[in-house]
């Protein structure tokens, strides 16, 4: 996997990119704000894109925006220090794959980015907890008359879809429901193709919004 770094710290993005070296990513270059990340990623047509939120001229938030509009191949996961809901939620909105602490453990770290060749979406199970409270208070206001069909999902694909917003890997769904994980996959599929959904994120982000997933997962 091809990996561009954003990060306005030199000796942060060093580090990291000695890491992604050793597990076997190919680091393609370093961007020390948003505007360069974005120059680079139209250059060096990454496969992902680790984007910090603070860095000068474009914050990462606006750089996903203006990446994923050219290029919505590629994948960007936020790498931040902001535990902030907000950031959360917009980066979400502005099209990352995935929101990561950079307090996070470097097993872990190294554990979440195997699982983006893999279409999941690395985001820390207690981010999820985090925001399931969050979106649960808001549940209710978010049914209308215009809301997405949920009837359109199987019982299976409810089933999915609760554990995907619960922060589960596909092949922790797999053993929770007693399944492969490749038939995980394709009630993922299938769920993103009835809910117009494109990405991991999004499935989750719809879920939490419908008040749809399970109780907090467990640490």
């Amino acid at each position: 996997m091809r990996v561009l770094l954003a990060d306005d710290h030199a000796l942060f993005r060093d580090g990291i990119a000695s890491l992604l070296r050793a597990w076997g990513f190919e680091v393609v270059g370093q961007a020390s704000d948003g505007l360069e990340a974005l120059e680079q990623a139209r250059r060096l047509h990454p496969d992902l894109i680790l984007m910090d939120i603070r860095m000068p001229r474009c914050n990462g938030l606006e750089a996903t925006r203006l990446v994923k509009a050219e290029m919505p191949q590629v994948t960007v996961v936020i790498l931040t220090v902001s535990e902030d809901e907000e950031d959360l939620f917009e980066a979400i909105k502005s099209g990352a794959q995935g929101y990561i602490l950079k307090n996070i453990e470097g097993e872990k770290f190294g554990e979440l980015l195997t699982g983006v060749s893999r279409g999941e979406a690395p985001i820390q199970r207690h981010l999820a907890s985090k925001i399931l409270d969050e979106f649960a208070r808001q549940a209710s206001k978010r049914r209308g008359p215009d809301a997405p069909p949920d009837e359109k999902l199987t019982a299976r694909e409810l089933e999915v879809l609760r554990l995907v917003a619960s922060g589960l890997t596909n092949k922790n769904i797999a053993q929770a429901l007693v399944i492969s994980p490749e038939t995980v996959k394709f009630h993922l599929s299938n769920i993103m193709q009835k809910l117009h959904l494109q990405n991991r994120a999004q499935v989750i982000s719809y879920a939490l919004r419908r008040g749809m997933a399970p109780e907090k997962p467990q640490a």
